[in-house]
């Protein structure tokens, strides 16, 4: 596997640390929650009533995952204090292994943004993909951007490195935004194609409706496990969708998730990976382990932060600050936050 993009953070996150010397820390545990984007015009948006039923198929085959994530750990007078980790986990020969990145720490202000993003962007890329408009984020984007980028390159390394199996995003494969570059994802769309894996992306949370309601919410009478097709979705430009977007139910019970397989796959092939998932992988609530476990992995735990903000203090000299809480300090016990109002 390419190590640049590794290296590249650990390089940046040291760099970035060294300019935040004696200063006034104050501490932080704010997660960042991925904002879901105006997808498909809705009232275009079907779904088959005749479900595509399944069978697993036990003939052994890779099932690999990816996900990554983001915390902010504390705040600076200059900027803030970020982290982002991420993994990878396969199932082969039914033993579950992992591999974890991170986490990498940052110091971000509005005078390095923009550097420590061209220079992420020239390691996962080779070449800079920007957004449509070629700007950069603005420095409250920029934690959730910077996970993309590690998640973008794991995708890109698992997409040249698994033969002949399926590998699971988080999220869906709609492109066109400045976290998901067209090109980029074609590109591991057609590395993956080339060595017969096939991409299948669950989605955790959809805006897709059908008569005002949820595609994940309606009820139907199949025995899963069974996908339904959605049709007639049209996306916003400059949105491009990559997949074709199903309902999978794939266990008994009320869990079911939005899940987009690679278009350029022939559908027998689209049916048959999602079986040979049911076969090789533990599936529960109608979610694949794999892909959970991935999620579990790159997930901060409150001692992690903790660890890391005495890191941090330690290592750069932070003065810790225990600045009153506005929210609270003006509204009580109605005073949720800023990223709660």
């Amino acid at each position: 596997m390419d190590t640049t993009l590794p290296h590249r953070f650990i390089e940046l996150s040291l760099y970035s640390l060294k300019h935040v010397q004696n200063q006034p820390f104050q501490l932080n545990q704010q997660s960042f929650q991925q904002v879901g984007t105006p997808e498909m015009h809705p009232q275009t948006l079907q779904l088959r009533t005749q479900p595509i039923l399944l069978k697993p198929r036990r003939e052994e085959s890779i099932v690999a995952a990816v996900d990554t994530s983001t915390i902010r750990i504390g705040e600076t007078s200059a900027g803030m204090l970020i982290a982002v980790r991420g993994a990878n986990v396969w199932k082969q020969n039914r033993n579950y292994r992992y591999m974890r990145f991170g986490p990498f720490i940052f110091h971000l202000t509005e005078e390095n943004k923009n550097d420590v993003y061209a220079v992420l962007q020239r390691a996962c890329f080779e070449t800079p993909r920007g957004d449509s408009h070629g700007s950069f984020p603005n420095i409250l984007q920029m934690p959730m951007r910077m996970a993309s980028l590690l998640e973008r390159w794991l995708q890109a390394m698992l997409s040249r490195t698994i033969s002949s199996g399926e590998i699971l995003f988080d999220g869906s494969l709609t492109s066109g935004t400045g976290d998901a570059p067209t090109s980029l994802i074609r590109e591991i769309l057609a590395n993956a194609r080339k060595r017969n894996s096939v991409v299948l992306a669950f989605s955790k949370m959809t805006n897709l409706r059908v008569n005002g309601q949820l595609i994940t919410d309606l009820s139907f009478e199949h025995k899963p496990p069974y996908l339904l097709e959605a049709i007639g979705m049209r996306p916003k430009p400059p949105m491009i969708l990559l997949g074709d977007v199903f309902v999978a139910k794939l266990t008994k019970g009320s869990y079911a998730f939005r899940l987009d397989i690679d278009r350029e796959v022939a559908v027998e092939q689209k049916i048959e990976a999602v079986e040979k998932l049911l076969g090789n992988d533990l599936v529960s609530q109608s979610y694949p382990e794999t892909l959970r476990l991935a999620h579990i992995l790159c997930t901060f735990t409150a001692n992690e932060v903790i660890a890391m903000q005495h890191f941090v203090t330690r290592r750069c000299g932070l003065r810790l600050v225990n600045r009153p809480d506005m929210h609270k300090l003006l509204f009580g016990p109605f005073g949720r936050g800023e990223y709660c109002s």
